[in-house]
Order: structure tokens, then sequence, then C-alpha cells
């Protein structure tokens, strides 16, 4: 008997589960939030694009999350620590850490504590949005193979963006700074005892999906293209890396320092590093075929595409990674920058409310029938990342009236996310990547039975959940399983390790049918606002919206 443990860097905490090989059992879970900031996020009222975690958090949390996973698994039968085989780590990204020559994040000096430029630069961090742009322009002249696979635009999201309004911003920061590690590459890093960070070894899921890694131009881009974006730049690829690998290729062995302080075997294999939702995706099952989304405080979505086959460029997506999620698959990774985050906007922030307003809201909601409030939102509070990457874009709330109810505007910003969701489900398809069904994940698709119906019925497809309440925990686990050798590839792992929950949410016809008219509406405002066609005529839509209302409230 063996056992794996997987853990999760989520955006707001960190949490560890400590799984069975044989068969998937979760035999002890710990979550852990971050101790600084705001829900450990380091913000700036004078710029709300900032966001930023200090590293000191992950460590805190990396250590307490583990022994209260190892403590809960303890009391499990048959389970002992000296058993654990192998771990993984998944994180949110991009999300750059500056670190000294040592490896060691700038932050965690005396002198940089305070210093937000020091910090590690959240994922959901926008302020090189003007940086993001000007990449994309000077890669569509210079080197425009460069996006292709990162649906033709960079993101403010994005390693580069990042790290080059770092040095626009806080030139000391950046010269201190010997290099940036990725939070995902980091923390595998930091497990294994690598002090030197040309030396840790970095995976292609982060380097390929947002530092524009491509073995087919080798690599990292070239110095003279980053030279065109800044010398500094060009000169800070020497002390990055030249290869970045799969999750075949482990990201290190277990140090004896935190075998000791973690309670776990010394030496064993430690996954090489993903983001949450490429694990997650693992977690759920992911085949040729299959989309999952994990729906958190954004929205991720991925599929993958067998290597053997060609994957045609698609404007607008997050990237096409050879290898980015399972060995020998394409990775293909879309999304939405805010879901969760604009429920709890709304609820939290504006109706300076909790979980149960959260309660009373959905339970009055779900009365609603599609339309009947007369509400169209656009899901954009935080910017578009799919299909528009525009992180410059801000939310909509159309069709408002003195008689507007709270849970009537909970609603339309949930059906805004799910239409968002459709968006993104005609491109990936448009192109020619099977979706046979969809598997989502995260707390919202176990919690949340309204949310997940109306997504069924804008989207008209099946709504399936994954066993796991921590599948991105999960998919670390099934990855470190197979490296330790625990299964001898992915599918068996998966096969063994993953399930779906009986719940399935089916497409309502009537429902289907009303959404599929309010679809319509908010791509025209999603194409007229969001740039795609400017010489829109919006006059209709309103009134369009009203008529829905009318016919919804007969």
């Amino acid at each position: 008997m063996s056992f794996t443990l997987g853990i999760d860097y989520g955006t707001n905490s960190v949490r560890a589960l400590v799984v069975r090989c044989a068969d998937g059992a979760e035999l002890g879970t710990c979550v852990v939030d971050y101790p600084s900031g705001q829900q450990g996020i380091l913000l700036d009222p004078r710029d709300h694009h900032l966001a930023r975690q200090h590293p000191g958090d992950y460590l805190h949390g990396l250590e307490k999350s583990v022994k209260g996973a190892l403590a809960a698994a303890r009391k499990q039968r048959g389970f002992d620590a000296a058993k654990i085989v192998g771990l993984g780590v998944d994180t949110t990204g991009s999300s750059p850490i500056p670190v000294d020559r040592n490896n060691r994040p700038l932050a965690l000096d005396k002198k940089w504590r305070k210093n937000l430029a020091a910090q590690c630069w959240l994922w959901k961090d926008h302020t090189g949005w003007r940086e993001a742009a000007r990449i994309t322009e000077l890669a569509a002249q210079h080197r425009p193979h460069f996006i292709a696979k990162c649906g033709n635009t960079y993101s403010s999201e994005w390693w580069w963006s990042k790290i080059w309004h770092c040095l626009a911003v806080d030139a000391p920061v950046f010269d201190a700074a010997y290099s940036w590690v990725e939070l995902s590459d980091w923390v595998p890093a930091v497990l294994a005892g690598v002090t030197d960070p040309t030396k840790v070894k970095r995976g292609v899921c982060p380097a390929g999906h947002k530092a524009l890694y491509c073995e087919e131009w080798g690599g990292l881009p070239d110095k003279e293209f980053l030279a065109m974006l800044d010398p500094k730049l060009a000169s800070l690829r020497d002390r990055l890396y030249e290869k970045a690998y799969d999750a075949t290729e482990p990201a290190g062995a277990l140090c004896a320092e935190w075998a000791a302080k973690l309670g776990l075997p010394a030496g064993i294999p430690i996954a090489i590093g993903e983001f949450d939702v490429h694990y997650g995706a693992i977690g759920c099952g992911v085949k040729e075929g299959t989309l999952v989304k994990v729906i958190g405080t954004s929205t991720c979505d991925c599929g993958v595409v067998s290597a053997d086959k060609q994957v045609p460029d698609i404007p607008g997506i997050c990237g096409i990674v050879k290898g980015a999620i399972l060995p020998g698959y394409y990775g293909i990774e879309a999304g939405q920058s805010a879901v969760g985050d604009i429920f709890k906007w709304w609820v939290e922030g504006v109706c300076e409310g909790d979980s149960a307003l959260h309660a009373q809201l959905s339970r009055q909601a779900v009365r609603l029938k599609p339309g009947q409030s007369g509400l169209l939102a656009l899901d954009w509070n935080n910017g578009n990342r799919t299909i528009l990457v525009d992180q410059t874009l801000s939310g909509l709330l159309l069709g408002q009236t003195l008689h507007t109810t709270r849970a009537e505007i909970y609603r339309a910003l949930i059906e805004a996310t799910a239409f968002g969701a459709r968006a993104i489900i005609e491109r990936i398809k448009e192109y020619g990547v099977p979706i046979d069904r969809v598997v989502c994940a995260g707390g919202i698709a176990e919690k949340n039975p309204l949310l997940m119906q109306i997504y069924a019925d804008v989207t008209g497809c099946t709504m399936l959940v994954a066993g796991s309440g921590q599948a991105c925990a999960l998919g670390s686990a099934v990855s470190a399983a197979v490296l330790a050798g625990a299964h001898r590839d992915f599918a068996t792992a998966q096969a063994k390790m993953t399930s779906l929950k009986k719940t399935r949410y089916r497409p309502a016809p009537a429902a289907q049918k009303v959404y599929h008219q309010l679809y319509t509406l908010y791509r025209q405002l999603h194409d007229a606002l969001g740039g795609l066609n400017r010489s829109a005529d919006l006059s209709r839509v309103m009134k369009d919206v009203l008529t829905i209302k009318d016919a919804q409230s007969g």
C-alpha cells in the first residue's frame, strides 16, 4: 500500500491532500489560509490592477497544510507516512517571484519585505497591461509565431509583462533580482533543496503557456527580441532556463531538511510543477474530447489533443502547449478572469453580506425564469481572458430598474459567466478541437446547483462534476504516483484514482431556448464593446431584453 501527497496553492489558501495510490481514496486534507494582506492578497488602493502575495505565506502554508493533512491521514486505518512515495505541487499562474542568487525571494529580505514589487506577482495582477500590449505589438511585427500559439495576444496576467512592468516601475527591485521563478517551479525547488535559480527544473506548463517557451524556436524568446522590449530583459534570459519539462520528469527529490520538517521520507520524487487547473484537469480524468472547467475565483478551461495530431492556432485562447497537462498531448487552455470573484464582489462587497446571504440569494434566484429579470450582464469585472484577451475591459449590467432586486442581479451575474463559458466552448470547437463532455471542478461546481444548471442551459452541454472536491491537489498526487511507479502511465493512474459524481446537470430545452436569445444579445455587446465589431448598432439590445422579460413574466 502506497500513498502520494498533492499540494495545491490557490488564490487565498494552500491545501494538502493525502491520497492512496491504489484507488485515489483521500485519507487526509488540510487547508491553510494565507496570513498576509486581504485574504492573502497584497493590494494597493491606488491601483486596482495590482495583486501580490508574500512568499513567506507559501512556506507557512506548506508546512502547516502538509502536517495537518498527515495528522488527519493518521486517523485512517493502514496509513503510514513512511509509505508516501511521492508528492506533487500545483499553483496559480503566472505568478512569478523575484529571487536572489540563492533562490530566496527578495521579499524575505528585511530590505524588501514591505516593497510590493519584491513580492510574488499574483496571477490576477494586471499592472503590466501596457507592457502586454507592447509585447503583442512587437511580436506581431517581428516574431508572429511567438504569439500564434497563445491566441495572437499576450496577456497582462503572464510572465514577461509582469517582469517588464517591474523594471518600469521599480528598477531597484528588478536589478536586485538575480532571476525570476514561477511559483509552480519555486515550491518544488524549495522542497528539493535547490539553492541556485538557474538549477531550478522548470515545467513546460508555465513556460509554454505564459513565458512564450517552445522547443520549436529554441525555448524562451531570443535575446534579440527581448532586447526590443528592454536590453535588461535580454540579459535576464541568461539567468533563467534553457529547457522546460513535462510530467514525465521529476522536479527533484525531497531534501533531508524538508523531509524532517514535514515528517516525510527523504528522497521521494517531486512531480514537475504545473498550474492548478492543468493538474486539476488530470484530477478530473481529462482525455481527448473532455473539457475540464475548474470554477473558482476565476475559471480555467483545459483540454488535450494527441500530439500525433495537428492542432490549428486558435485566436484568443491562452495557449497550445505540448506536454502542458498530459505527456504526449497538447494542452489547450482558455478561461475567464473572474467568476467566483464576481459573485463575491456582489454579495460581500456591495451587499455587505456573507455566506448566508449567498445561500439566500441563490434560493431567491432559483425561482426566477431565464430572462425574467430583464437583466443582461458582461462578465468582464476583472477583464477578459478569452477570447478578447483584454484586461482593461470592465463589467456591465444592463436593464436594471427601480424594482431590480439583489437576487435578480445575482442571477444575471451567474448568467453572464455562463455566456462567457459558451463563447469559449464555441471558439475551441470552431477550430476542430473535440468537446464530447464537460467536467467541472471546484467548490462552486460542488455547492451551487443553480449555477451548474444555468451553465448547462446556456451552453447546451451536460455538466458533469469531478468526484474529488480537491481535483487540483488530486491531479498533483496522480502525477506523483506515476512518477513514483505506483502506476505505469497516466491513463492507468487516472482510471484508478479519479472519478465523477453521479450528479449530472442536463440542459432544459425551454430554458435553453430563452438563453439562446439572451446569448445572441450578449454576443452583440461582447463583440461591440470588446472591439470586434466597431460598427455595431446596439440600439435594439435593451429593447430586446425587455421583450424577453415580458414574455417570461407573463
